[in-house]
């Protein structure tokens, strides 16, 4: 769904102003406008109609924004990567468990070209904060997150390529995807590059190239060095392919010099890496009722071990190594009830430094019961296990134990039923509880801060939206 401006002829507005122009610079100047008018009207008229509704500016959205408090009416901490292993990507359910303001303002512009080329031009500005206040550019995180341009139905394109598009810029890469109910994706590949997209092999097979750069933040390998020159630069060449349902991606990265990053007190981090996701997108609810799923198994190596993020750790030790397999499904119980379950878990040894080992596993469920035609009561358990065996990497001890969290969310919207309808305003009381042990995973962690302990009630309430 969109806001779509598409071109049209001069209104009368602009009629009158054009007078007033040519009055001051002549008739030849209105003869000019006339001819570009007239020759962008013909254009339009000989373009096919479903392509020309697809032309013009549009405005796409994603907004969440609440408060999150305990039970003395203060703000609490929160977020679906609270917990210990949420430092390593082990996210937690996100129902009731966001105390953040977070937008993203998208804006396309689409044209098509007299020879049926098509362009897409897309820019996303985001922002995020947890303050409360209406005025927050002291402490917000505006920032510009996509800007590419992408050209598909290439009339010189054929064979393989004639359904193929190609990009450039900086972009999400168009085949992520995620698992909703814990913020997290199965993979996020983004950056700045280019890429070519749909080599069409056969009706079921086909396959995504891609090229992205990522700049890792400066890193002290040399003291002395002027401010700047410790920059390093990851390059990530990428082969997306499809066999019907089955995806199956290989990433291979290259970061020049970042071998001399010092990580735990060594100069061992990775300069190269690899990794590989064989996922499957299923149209039932495992085979067993109509609904969906999707599951996926990732492993990387060196900078590829950081599996969900491609790309995005510079840190990463050489001899790393990780393996996270996840999957979630969405059904109907019921003509008024639906539920969405899944399974995230990962193990990964050496990451930083040598000797360390984190193993988490998150299981979490999404319940729904729909109660009037702009009703709904939600429900959400969350239940993650973690051993972290850091080798005080960062002043991080070792932890080991497990984190619960429970939600109920009477949630209206304009439309009652379908997990992904859009928009919401809830209310919610969530009740979580974590082992002690886990309070000591590091100094600036929420779970160990005084007044964040065990046992914990929060409530609030959350708009959300996208289209």
């Amino acid at each position: 769904m969109s806001f779509r401006i598409s071109p049209c002829p001069r209104p009368m507005a602009m009629a009158a102003t054009m007078s007033v122009f040519t009055f001051s610079v002549g008739v030849q100047a209105q003869e000019s406008v006339e001819e570009r008018l007239s020759a962008l009207e013909q254009q339009l008229a000989d373009v096919e109609p479903h392509a020309r509704g697809d032309q013009g500016f549009s405005f796409n959205t994603y907004a969440r924004s609440g408060l999150l408090l305990n039970s003395d009416g203060k703000s609490a901490p929160g977020g679906p990567y609270l917990t210990p292993a949420g430092s390593v990507g082990g996210a937690v359910g996100r129902l009731g468990n966001e105390p953040d303001t977070y937008l993203e303002a998208i804006l396309n512009y689409k044209s098509v070209a007299e020879n049926g080329t098509r362009s897409h031009y897309r820019l996303m500005i985001a922002d995020s904060t947890t303050s409360s206040n209406d005025w927050t550019s002291d402490d917000g995180a505006l920032n510009v997150r996509q800007a590419y341009v992408e050209f598909s139905n290439l009339a010189g394109f054929t064979g393989i390529f004639e359904d193929a598009s190609i990009w450039a810029g900086k972009r999400f890469d168009r085949d992520n995807f995620d698992i909703h109910w814990l913020d997290s994706d199965f993979v996020f590949l983004a950056g700045t590059g280019a890429g070519l997209y749909d080599v069409t092999f056969s009706e079921s097979v086909k396959s995504n190239f891609s090229l992205y750069g990522r700049s890792f933040l400066d890193f002290p390998s040399d003291p002395d060095a002027t401010e700047g020159t410790s920059d390093t630069d990851n390059l990530i060449l990428t082969a997306n392919n499809y066999f019907g349902n089955v995806q199956w991606m290989l990433n291979g990265m290259s970061a020049a010099d970042n071998d001399e990053r010092v990580v735990g007190g060594v100069m061992e981090a990775a300069d190269t890496g690899v990794n590989t996701m064989l996922a499957y997108h299923g149209d039932s609810f495992f085979g067993l009722s109509d609904g969906n799923f999707k599951v996926a198994l990732l492993h990387g190596q060196g900078l590829g071990t950081e599996v969900k993020n491609i790309g995005a750790d510079g840190n990463l030790h050489e001899d790393a190594v990780s393996t996270r397999v996840a999957l979630y499904g969405t059904t109907r119980l019921s003509d008024s009830w639906r539920v969405a379950p899944m399974i995230m878990a990962e193990t990964s040894e050496d990451r930083y430094v040598e000797g360390d080992e984190y193993q988490w596993l998150t299981f979490n469920t999404r319940l729904a019961n729909e109660l009037g035609a702009n009703f709904e009561m939600q429900y959400e358990a969350s239940w993650q296990i973690m051993d972290l065996q850091t080798q005080g990497y960062e002043g991080r001890a070792d932890v080991d134990g497990d984190y619960a969290r429970f939600t109920i969310a009477p949630t209206f919207k304009p439309q009652a039923g379908g997990f992904w309808n859009r928009p919401e305003i809830r209310v919610f009381a969530s009740y979580s509880t974590w082992d002690d042990e886990l309070d000591r995973y590091d100094g600036g962690d929420a779970l160990g801060q005084e007044d964040f302990g065990g046992s914990q009630w929060t409530f609030g309430t959350q708009m959300e939206i996208w289209f």
